[in-house]
């Protein structure tokens, strides 16, 4: 049954996705920077159209998001003058290598989806061009979802589809998983003890590779005391919901100040000051008129992140979620850690990440001593190993 369901077209997937937004991979930074904070998303995708090594047609060849531009600015070329970085095309953000982002045929199957992110894929792009995408067994569902509505090139609409949806996806029909669905992620080995951490007193500037490792593997950077336990974490996720100043922030205060400056509430007053204090005795003037400058901006659209608490509420500075022109809220990410135990159950950890938004869930001893992280990438894991048998003798922790 459950190798079956993997046997499902991944165009299942595409109903009811909103909207991707899209720029030209000839914009600069600031040009994308505007684009993510008028469109209210976290990421927008990036197409190159009409080249004629794509034979003229159009092909999403990654996305951008501020955590792209917030590390692109700390690079130390940029620390001296981080205006100048805004007049670069965004090809010098996006990471090198392998593509984070592939199209798939929307009759491909959701093993071959999952194969693709298990090679490091972080984004399927769909292309749907009619309803006959859809398999009969779900088109009766089609008239209670919300029409597609997708990025269009080539005359196609096309779905972007996350790790996120498709782990979502998964727990929809865990029943099909029944083997799996209850064993612990220990007796699954799902637990990745392969993690990145930094101390909380330690400069945030020296987990640098650490954030950028994290953003292309879509998981996060624990922050621990002297005896390695958890204190909280720095996200890529939390970094994609503040805007260019956290840059200066990174390269001025410690790892645990830093959660403090990127939590979903903004910073203080006292901490902005504190930042500006810190670059001004590392001569790093010009990261101070991008504090500056971002303050202007923020003033006039009353930008900021937001409480979780309320997360279209009022933050606890007085400042507005991050608002952006069209009255859309932007949401943001606090920097406190999503916690599970190595006896959690895998549909547990499942339930976790997907209401609190988290792409990997700590594992923590009953003293939150740290052990590691289950990402979904790892969950992913044990459900294409399904298909190939590899669970069907696994016993249940005692």
């Amino acid at each position: 049954m459950a190798v079956r369901f993997l046997n499902e077209e991944v165009s299942e997937l595409c109903l009811g996705k909103p909207e991707l937004r899209c720029v030209a991979a000839t914009a600069t930074v600031a040009e994308a920077l505007t684009a993510l904070k008028t469109c209210g998303e976290t990421h927008v995708s990036v197409w190159i159209c009409g080249g004629d090594d794509i034979n003229g047609t159009c092909l999403c060849v990654g996305k951008i998001c501020a955590a792209d531009v917030i590390l692109f600015l700390c690079r130390e070329e940029h620390l001296a003058d981080p205006f100048k970085a805004f007049e670069a095309p965004i090809s010098d953000v996006l990471p090198k290598g392998s593509p984070v982002v592939r199209h798939l045929e929307p009759n491909s199957s959701l093993l071959e989806a999952i194969d693709y992110i298990l090679e490091g894929t972080q984004n399927l792009v769909i292309p749907v061009q009619n309803h006959h995408h859809i398999s009969n067994s779900r088109k009766n569902l089609l008239n209670k979802q919300p029409p597609f509505v997708c990025t269009r090139h080539n005359s196609h609409e096309y779905c972007w589809l996350t790790q996120e949806d498709i782990i979502r996806f998964l727990l929809n029909s865990i029943r099909a998983f029944s083997q799996i669905a209850t064993f612990t992620i220990n007796s699954l080995n799902v637990i990745d003890h392969d993690i990145m951490t930094v101390h909380y007193n330690s400069p945030a500037s020296s987990a640098l590779d650490f954030f950028h490792r994290a953003l292309t593997e879509q998981t996060s950077v624990a922050v621990v005391d002297e005896e390695n336990r958890l204190i909280g974490e720095i996200s890529p996720f939390t970094l994609a919901c503040c805007d260019e100043t956290a840059a200066a922030a990174i390269m001025a205060l410690s790892a645990g100040e830093l959660m403090t400056y990127i939590d979903c509430a903004g910073p203080t007053e006292d901490m902005v000051q504190l930042v500006k204090m810190k670059l001004e005795l590392r001569n790093l003037g010009g990261m101070v008129e991008l504090m500056d400058d971002s303050f202007h901006s923020s003033v006039s659209s009353s930008s900021s992140c937001c409480s979780s608490d309320d997360e279209f509420g009022s933050s606890r500075n007085g400042r507005l979620c991050r608002t952006v022109g069209s009255g859309r809220h932007y949401p943001a990410r606090r920097s406190e850690a999503v916690v599970c135990s190595p006896r959690s159950s895998l549909v547990a950890v499942m339930i976790q990440a997907l209401a609190h938004r988290v792409s990997c869930v700590w594992v923590v001893e009953d003293d939150h001593t740290l052990v590691g992280t289950v990402t979904f990438a790892g969950i992913l894991k044990v459900f294409r190993s399904v298909a190939g048998g590899r669970h069907n003798k696994l016993e249940v922790d005692s």
